[in-house]
């Protein structure tokens, strides 16, 4: 009888070998030098225009004529500011932004959050075939709604007044989605206590629902804020009376087609009294943009 033989322990499997510490490093310097060459590129696509804008806006009509690209104005000066203020109603065409952007910006705001709120805390018919309605109005292009605007606004006699200039621009799909994603991540045991507190839609809406996703809310506020000053289309089309122009419309009172290289400058110059107000109340904001996409992020 021959004795039991033992069986063989499985052989363990061999480990891949580890890539050298060096070479990780490398690789992960690599990979952020790439990362940081596309923002760079990125950023100079988006600042050069505005570098350019702004240092030409100090420049003589012979600099502005010269076909050969120079950056800085050979001599300094302030004429183009000076004939821009002189020629136009700067100060009505603020007041006219201000106002549009203010109260255009401000009932986009509340329509936004009161329909995001229906949408998420509301059962009723329909809520998801409105919902996907709502972002079919994304997919539509601003330009193709111009003229249907037109057509109804001026035949109610919206032409060169503020509801006009107002009231097409409204509706705010990306608003709507945005503050419905946020809203959809907020904790429902907040709200379920305050139901039980005896809180109806309209105070859960005001005191817990706002302040909880207030980082979306002032995001919303901050892109329409910036859509409403520098909307130039629609002001084009539904305004004629000078004292009715918003900013960004009544710079296009500047060109001279007789002498248009005398009128760039000035142009110029108007583009960047545009943009600074606007650019300043970005910058204070800009943060809300983050921890507002953040907190709106789709939610599955």
């Amino acid at each position: 009888m021959s004795a039991p033989t033992l069986a063989e322990p499985p052989v363990a499997a061999a480990k891949p070998p580890r890539p050298p510490r060096n070479r990780l490093r490398r690789g992960l310097s690599l990979l952020v030098l790439r990362d940081y060459l596309t923002l760079l590129v990125a950023v100079l696509v988006v600042l050069l225009p505005l570098v350019y804008l702004g240092f030409s806006s100090f420049k003589s009509p012979s600099d502005l004529a010269s076909h050969q690209f120079t950056l800085f104005p050979d001599r300094w000066g302030t004429d183009n500011y000076t004939k821009a203020l002189n020629e136009l109603p700067f100060g009505r065409f603020f007041l006219n932004s201000t106002i549009v952007t203010v109260v255009g910006a401000g009932l986009k705001v509340v329509l936004a959050v009161m329909t995001a709120y229906g949408l998420v805390f509301c059962e009723f018919p329909g809520k998801k075939l409105i919902f996907w309605a709502i972002l079919a109005t994304l997919m539509v292009p601003p330009q193709v709604t111009v003229l249907p605007n037109y057509v109804l606004i001026s035949g109610m006699g919206g032409s060169d007044t503020y509801w006009g200039l107002i009231l097409p621009g409204l509706g705010t799909g990306f608003g709507t989605f945005l503050l419905r994603q946020a809203f959809m991540q907020l904790p429902l045991e907040v709200l379920e206590a305050a139901e039980l507190d005896g809180a109806g839609h309209w105070r859960r809406l005001w005191h817990h629902v706002i302040p909880m996703a207030a980082p979306s809310i002032a995001t919303v506020a901050l892109v329409n804020v910036v859509y409403e000053w520098n909307d130039y289309l629609w002001p084009l089309v539904i305004t004629n009376d000078p004292n009715m122009m918003t900013l960004a419309r009544g710079i296009t009172l500047l060109r001279n087609s007789d002498n248009l290289a005398a009128t760039v400058g000035p142009i110029m110059a108007g583009t960047v009294m545009v943009l600074v107000p606007v650019l300043l109340v970005f910058a204070v904001l800009q943060r809300h943009i983050v921890n507002g996409f953040t907190q709106g992020g789709v939610k599955g």
